[in-house]
């Protein structure tokens, strides 16, 4: 099953975040996300203008609601900066590579 086709998994705590190995293979299966630190993912699209933008940040903003999952969405005129984690365990889980391959399904290609 593809990442995008599982859903987000409400995180309760007391699970270490995603290390190495670990991510580095989550990672090869979202495109053009980048992995900070080990902390959190981002990825930033491009858009011909500022209403084009905001309608895609409408559709993760769908998403996140949808999977109970809320990344940080940075908007200005053209441009859309992303940033996943899981907050309760200060890292990175699955959830965030399966959000991630959502908002992937739903940006202009």
């Amino acid at each position: 099953m593809s990442l995008a086709e599982k859903q987000c998994v409400p995180c309760r705590g007391g699970v270490p975040p995603l290390r190495g190995e670990e991510l580095q293979n989550l990672k090869s299966q979202v495109n053009g996300w980048d992995v900070i630190r080990e902390h959190h993912l981002s990825k930033t699209y491009t858009f011909p203008d500022f209403q084009k933008a905001l309608d895609f940040v409408n559709r993760v903003g769908a998403i996140a609601e949808q999977q109970g999952h809320h990344p940080d969405l940075h908007l200005s005129w053209g441009k859309v900066q992303i940033e996943t984690w899981t907050h309760k365990i200060d890292g990175l889980t699955e959830s965030d590579f399966i959000l991630a391959s959502k908002i992937d399904r739903v940006a202009p290609q």
